[in-house]
């Protein structure tokens, strides 16, 4: 059965989840983490906490762009913005992030390219990004990986990285690889390349110098039910497929 990159990036922002347990997982940054928290949680970690991209706590993982109400799914709590921030405040939160620029050591931004005081542009702002990095186990989704994202210093610090205090920066998952942080001083390190990709074109789409292992494995392939959940349960719409970059 032939096989997307987008699934295989949606396999890999599932297996962010592994272990993770009872938390909520916030799959903030785009159609393929939250499909991939969503079938973490119809497979392997079943204790996980999803949402239905709203207030409301699903007893099971809702296909993208659906609620709750009026679907098999059901609501089995309440989760509004106030409880919320009280998970996020006390680490009871898996985040999935985005970035405009992220560094070797996972600081990234989000509010603005070039000097603060007369930026080039202006992006989101900081949002949640502090307070998510420093108290939160966080991972980041880039969808096209480029020298442009992976930069050696962001022009802003808008999440911290392991080098500020940041609580848990887990991996970093691209259109072309998987990268995390299990070097001795926490500089990002590259743990797999997806089908199709060589080594040397995650470097040349790095802005900076990663840890590269003497071995590099090929980034894990969906099995056959993860492919039936994600097709024909979770996302028949094939919302994925529009999101990453080949």
């Amino acid at each position: 059965m032939s096989v997307t990159r987008a699934e295989v990036c949606a396999v890999a922002c599932a297996e962010l989840f592994r272990g993770d347990g009872e938390i909520v997982a916030a799959a903030v940054s785009g159609t393929v983490p939250m499909l991939g928290s969503r079938l973490a949680r119809s497979t392997f970690e079943p204790g996980l906490l999803t949402t239905d991209g709203g207030p409301a706590l699903t007893a099971e993982p809702v296909p993208l762009g659906a609620t709750a109400d009026g679907s098999a799914a059901g609501t089995e709590g309440w989760l509004p913005f106030r409880d919320h921030l009280w998970l996020v405040l006390n680490g009871r939160r898996h985040v999935i992030l985005g970035a405009s620029q992220i560094d070797p050591y996972g600081n990234s931004n989000i509010s603005c390219i070039g000097d603060w005081e007369r930026p080039r542009s202006q992006l989101l702002g900081m949002r949640g990004a502090p307070g998510n990095t420093r108290v939160n186990t966080t991972s980041y989704w880039i969808p096209k990986h480029s020298p442009r994202v992976f930069v050696e210093k962001v022009d802003f610090v808008s999440g911290i990285g392991w080098d500020r205090g940041a609580y848990e920066i887990r991996a970093v998952v691209t259109n072309l690889a998987v990268l995390d942080f299990a070097t001795p001083d926490r500089r990002m390190r590259l743990r797999s390349v997806h089908p199709g990709v060589e080594v040397e074109d995650v470097v040349a789409a790095t802005g900076f110098e990663p840890a590269i292992p003497d071995e590099v494995p090929q980034t894990r392939l969906p099995t056959d039910e993860e492919l039936r959940i994600m097709r024909d349960v979770l996302d028949p719409r094939g919302l994925r497929e529009r999101e990453v970059a080949s």
